[in-house]
């Protein structure tokens, strides 16, 4: 089991962001733009977490070089059931460098961005909070 997909399984967030590249790249399912950094990429996993219910990993695949993963996850957002993937790089020294999700349908991709919408000021907070070492 990933090491990712274990502390996400755990919701243990200590253990998230120690797995993130002080470089990560997260590419958001629902926003144009990727966030670069460590702080906002962990904050923006701790608000999937209040956002998302049953969340679990229903399948892991792994690249031949053992540096890309994607993790197939099923969860729900409100009422509507979602189906995802979390494409996971990872760099030289084994940290995630690059985070890719991606969802569907289009109706739970609508509420998840309606959904992380309402969270982004507490997210953005705890982003600076955590870059400042106020956290």
């Amino acid at each position: 089991m990933h090491p990712f997909r274990k502390a996400v399984e755990a919701g243990d967030h200590e253990a998230i962001r120690a797995l993130l590249a002080e470089d990560v790249v997260f590419t958001s399912p629902v926003a144009f733009k990727p966030y670069p950094g460590r702080s906002i990429t962990a904050a923006i996993l701790r608000g999937v977490d209040r956002v998302f219910g049953d969340f679990h990993y229903v399948r892991e695949i792994s690249g031949a070089d053992g540096r890309d993963h994607a993790l197939v996850f099923e969860a729900k957002v409100g009422d509507r059931h979602i189906n995802g993937c979390d494409f996971l790089h990872m760099n030289e020294d084994g940290l995630i460098d690059d985070l890719v999700v991606m969802v569907r349908p289009l109706s739970a991709a609508t509420a998840l961005a309606e959904a992380m919408g309402a969270q982004f000021e507490r997210i953005a907070q705890e982003a600076a909070e955590e870059a400042t070492g106020q956290a």
